[in-house]
């Protein structure tokens, strides 16, 4: 055999030899995941907690729809304290198969009375405290799930918030809850019904519940008691089960639980009145939508960043994404740049609809403004500067507003800018970006589906009085200065600009994907990415679940010292150096975790048998159930 052929044979080996390894590689990255498919037929229901996914399966299996199911998941995770309490904020998505239509449930909280401009500043505040009684919005989370309940439920309120009563008489407390408390027992010594409870054992070395232990809640049951108690009074007098539910509602938010929340909200320092809660209501929204491809995705409007979502979906449809491959160096850089356009757009034009001014939410999820927007990409760099657009002409209007988008990232400025942080401010601005809450997805096979994002109320939390409840820390997201923001300056009445956002996508007029995950600013980057990989990676739920995502932390936090660090790029540690290398040479400062998906839970309807596939993040404690 001659040199060339030897050479050519050897070198048809090596290609067969990388070939089947390849081969191997990709179906060891299409097939295996830390966690398994939840196959269902009857129902699925996932959050972010074992016994909160439990307490949706028993509601299922009691013959409830995913709406009372929902409730009950949400119910139980705002009764385990560290990602959320009963008085934070819910925020949701409902697919009613009567009407084949996506409603969206507003129970974000209002400021309350005296919290005004001029109050935080006389106080020598650059934004609304993050912790304690004045970062408190009214609580939204029970009306919320009243609403849901009363409206496309089938259940009884007595019904649904059964596990949640038996979780508060006592149940064994996990141990990412129990170490949250202990982690936070300085600020919650601050607050003394918050100490009581999250405390039992003041004094010792380790004041918190141990992991196991049996943490009881007795205010909060008395409470949750009450709301059950009207009710079934209600409909001992005749009542319908909507009025009895509604009833609850009332008792809640205008008979005693009110002045006693009122009451001790006042007590340590808060503003939050009985005429906030009585004026407080819940919104059943018409939510915004925009199609990628041939598929419609659904988010929430101004008043969460929901609808950034949309607006990079309007940016990236542009773009062939599978020819850039999945985490190439190119579809990384495109991703981030697309991420900082939209959320620069947030930043500043995103607030509360019920409040003038009136957002450009029409030019914002314009085609045409997308189109826009992607001009002004540099395929070579990294751009830090990158501002709010104008959206107005898209809408055929003149911006209000333009003076202040030139000297918009002067005005956000502060000293706390992250280049000059100590390392111990800069851990704090992390944990801050990122905090997660924890999110809920439930469908059935009548047709029902919903995806909820609720938080509020996190550990440290600060109770109110004798409710047993933990109030909302979400004023924190407003801002003092009309510059940074003129649709989130806050005001009595009005609701923060918040992160929460669940989403839902509907195909050939059918459900195609529920999904919603917690994690604070990253939110809608981690959305972006788990929806593209199902879509254009052709990723099963539980895979895109799983996979390795990046999160820009350029845009400006909506917590804390609000802070941003242009350029910066969390990758997963198993991207390969050629990519690292280049994205260093764009100018991006890279960092590594070993997850990176964030703590999405996601279902997806397979049509062709009739069946759910659940996903369920292998990031926190997420956990799912099906049949």
């Amino acid at each position: 055999m001659s040199i060339f052929k030897k050479s050519r044979l050897q070198h048809w080996k090596i290609f067969l030899m990388i070939f089947v390894i390849l081969l191997a590689f990709t179906r060891t990255w299409a097939q295996r995941t830390v966690k398994p498919v939840i196959h269902g037929k009857h129902w699925v229901a996932i959050t972010g907690k074992p016994l909160g996914a439990t307490a949706g399966a028993m509601i299922f299996s009691k013959g409830g729809n995913a709406v009372d199911a929902a409730c009950a998941m949400l119910g139980a995770t705002s009764t385990m304290y560290d990602v959320l309490s009963w008085g934070g904020e819910t925020q949701a998505l409902i697919y009613n198969p009567n009407t084949k239509k996506v409603v969206g449930i507003n129970a974000l909280g209002v400021a309350p009375t005296g919290a005004t401009v001029e109050y935080f500043k006389e106080k020598n505040m650059k934004f609304p405290p993050s912790y304690g009684p004045l970062s408190a919005v009214t609580p939204g989370t029970p009306g919320g799930l009243i609403v849901m309940l009363a409206e496309y439920g089938t259940m009884s309120l007595k019904d649904v918030l059964t596990p949640s009563i038996q979780m508060a008489e006592g149940y064994p407390i996990e141990a990412q809850c129990a170490n949250s408390i202990e982690r936070g027992k300085e600020r919650i010594k601050q607050w003394p019904y918050s100490k009581e409870v999250l405390l039992p054992h003041f004094g010792e070395e380790r004041e918190a519940p141990y992991p196991g232990e049996i943490f009881k809640q007795h205010d909060l049951m008395n409470t949750l008691r009450k709301l059950v108690e009207t009710e079934q009074k209600a409909l001992a007098e005749g009542k319908s089960r909507k009025e009895a539910i509604y009833a609850a509602y009332d008792r809640f938010y205008k008979g005693d639980i009110a002045e006693e929340f009122a009451r001790g909200c006042q007590e340590q320092g808060g503003q939050i009145t009985v005429d906030d809660l009585a004026n407080w209501k819940v919104y059943i929204e018409e939510p915004v939508m925009t199609t990628y491809k041939d598929i419609e995705v659904y988010k929430l409007t101004s008043w969460v960043q929901g609808p950034v979502l949309l607006q990079m979906l309007n940016m990236v449809e542009n773009f062939d994404l599978q020819a850039m491959g999945y985490n190439s160096a190119r579809y990384i850089h495109t991703l981030y740049q697309v991420m900082n356009l939209a959320f620069a757009d947030r930043d500043f034009y995103y607030g509360d609809p019920y409040f003038p001014p009136e957002e450009p939410i029409e030019g914002l999820l314009s085609k045409e403004y997308a189109k826009e927007r992607i001009k002004q990409i540099n395929w070579d760099k990294n751009d830090p500067g990158i501002g709010p657009g104008d959206p107005y002409p898209f809408e055929g209007k003149k911006n209000p507003f333009l003076k202040y988008i030139v000297g918009f990232h002067d005005a956000w400025k502060s000293k706390q800018d992250p280049q000059q942080m100590t390392p111990e401010q800069l851990a704090e601005f992390e944990e801050s970006f990122i905090a997660g809450t924890t999110s809920i997805q439930a469908a059935d096979k009548s047709g029902w589906v919903v995806s909820i994002t609720p938080s509020g109320g996190w550990i440290p939390a600060c109770i109110a009085g004798r409710t047993g409840i933990g109030m909302s820390q979400r004023a924190q997201s407003f801002v003092l200065h009309e510059a940074k923001n003129p649709f989130n300056v806050v005001e009595p009445g009005k609701r923060p600009r918040a992160t929460l956002t669940p989403s839902i996508a509907l195909k050939d007029g059918k459900p195609y994907i529920s999904f919603s995950i917690q994690g604070g600013d990253t939110q809608d980057q981690n959305c972006l990415q788990f929806f593209l990989n199902v879509v254009e990676f052709g990723m099963n739920v539980q895979q895109a679940c799983e996979a390795a995502n990046i999160v820009s932390y350029q845009m400006y936090s909506s917590f804390g010292s609000h802070a941003s660090t242009p350029g910066r790029l969390q990758l997963n540690e198993k991207v390969p150096e050629w990519v690292r290398n280049k994205l260093r040479e764009m100018g991006y400062r890279l960092d590594y975790s070993r997850l990176t998906s964030g703590p999405m839970n996601a279902i997806f309807f397979d049509w062709k048998h009739g069946t759910f596939w659940g996903g369920s993040s292998n990031h926190g404690e997420d956990y799912g159930i099906g049949w």
